[in-house]
């Protein structure tokens, strides 16, 4: 019997929709958090609600495993954050070499505003979509830092969390296949259709491999996973 109970980071992308697929098929008892930090693409939480819907509608196998939704307005991320993700600069790399898009510790916070509801909620696993390989660059999503935030939380919570991240070592491609393997067409459809990435919030055009501007970097690695991935099928 599945005895494990997590807590999805679910932004309503086509990352966390993944992660969120692979904790429905290991996993009890499923819930979901999303965050409203004054994201520039704050489109993606009208899509999460979709998306939510969908999943537990249309997939009978996940709907028993598939409960509370929760979202937290943190409106304090985007008032000390200076980046293309909480405002209207252009995408562009700072002087640290880093991308503009990145936001100085959002996902530490949000896995410890996540491990506080999972604590509440009796939930032990959090799942996150972050990854390594196909990456901006970002250092709270590699590896070594998923791993020392586990760490902190069960020392700091006093509770054994587990965080897993299993997209980590998945390019983008894979990531498509892997939605594949988790619910057929049905829910490679619903990433395609449903999910959001794109930096600058467009939803205006559906393209081959969904929504977005087409030109930022999230949409170009969505677009090249997906033309591999397809390549490849």
């Amino acid at each position: 019997m599945k005895a494990d109970r997590a807590l999805v980071l679910f932004s309503g992308g086509q990352d966390s929709t993944t992660c969120l697929a692979w904790a429905l098929a290991r996993f009890r008892h499923v819930e979901t958090i999303g965050f409203d930090y004054g994201q520039r693409h704050r489109v993606e939480l009208e899509c999460r609600k979709s998306i939510l819907h969908t999943m537990g509608k249309d997939f009978p196998a996940w709907k028993p495993v598939l409960h509370d939704d929760h979202v937290l307005r943190i409106p304090v991320l985007a008032e000390i954050s200076d980046t293309a993700l909480t405002g209207d600069a252009v995408i562009a790399s700072a002087a640290n070499g880093l991308p503009n898009t990145f936001v100085p510790g959002r996902n530490l916070l949000f896995l410890t505003l996540a491990a506080a509801v999972a604590y509440r909620r009796g939930l032990n696993v959090l799942v996150g979509g972050m990854c390594e390989t196909d990456f901006s660059g970002y250092p709270d999503c590699r590896d070594n830092s998923l791993k020392a935030m586990e760490l902190a939380l069960c020392l700091g919570m006093d509770m054994p969390f587990r965080v897993e991240t299993p997209l980590m070592w998945l390019d983008k491609a894979a990531i498509w296949g892997l939605a594949a393997e988790l619910g057929g067409q049905s829910f490679s459809d619903l990433v395609r259709t449903q999910t959001h990435t794109c930096y600058l919030g467009v939803r205006e055009e559906l393209h081959s491999w969904g929504y977005g501007c087409g030109n930022c970097p999230a949409c170009n690695l969505r677009a090249k996973g997906y033309e591999r991935w397809t390549g490849s099928t």
